[in-house]
């Protein structure tokens, strides 16, 4: 699949303001914040700055949606586990998120990130589980591999299928640097369209 054209659309905070009006396919990507999410939908989109990128966890605060190809939709949510975040917000954000996935009848496939060099985390073995719970069809995203010594990826990525208890068949590892497994990705979308 080769993206021809990536666009921010608009930012949401709940169902009213979704804009698909011709129910066009899309694609959810949930993570942890600060594990990469941003920067994996540029390297799909091969665009530097479509997604805002920063170093400082917690930046994504809306449902942020991207029209690719005028064919689909990448949708960044907020990631999750920011401590810093207060309660409430942490609630608000987990509503707007749980929202958007009991309510879409566009969506097609939701990509959870994982950082590719530590074990899955609590909040990212709970939030596969509340995607399996829901009949959400989830590929995991294993991504930062470039920040791994080649000899250690396989291992890693065992790490991760044994964690989320998956097959290899059921995640990828992907880095946004070097691009390794974003061929995979782009296959993957263009078998739901």
């Amino acid at each position: 699949m080769i993206i021809k054209s990536s666009e921010y659309v608009i930012s949401c905070v709940k169902k009213e303001q979704y804009p698909n009006p011709n129910n066009l396919p899309e694609f959810v990507f949930l993570g942890r914040s600060n594990v990469g999410k941003s920067s994996f939908i540029n390297a799909l989109t091969n665009r530097k700055n479509l997604a805002y990128t920063s170093s400082k966890p917690g930046k994504t605060l809306t449902l942020n949606f991207y029209l690719i190809n005028r064919e689909f939709f990448f949708v960044d949510v907020p990631g999750y586990g920011y401590a810093q975040r207060e309660m409430k917000q942490r609630m608000d954000f987990g509503k707007m998120i749980e929202e958007y996935l009991s309510s879409s009848v566009n969506l097609k496939k939701c990509f959870l990130i994982v950082d590719s060099r530590h074990e899955p985390t609590e909040d990212d073995i709970l939030m596969y589980e509340y995607l399996k719970h829901f009949n959400i069809d989830v590929v995991v995203i294993a991504t930062k591999c470039d920040k791994i010594p080649k000899t250690k990826q396989i291992k890693h990525f065992k790490q991760i299928l044994s964690c989320l208890n998956i097959t290899k068949d059921e995640a990828i590892l992907v880095s946004s640097e070097t691009k390794q497994g974003i061929d995979k990705v782009h296959e993957l979308i263009e078998s739901y369209l």
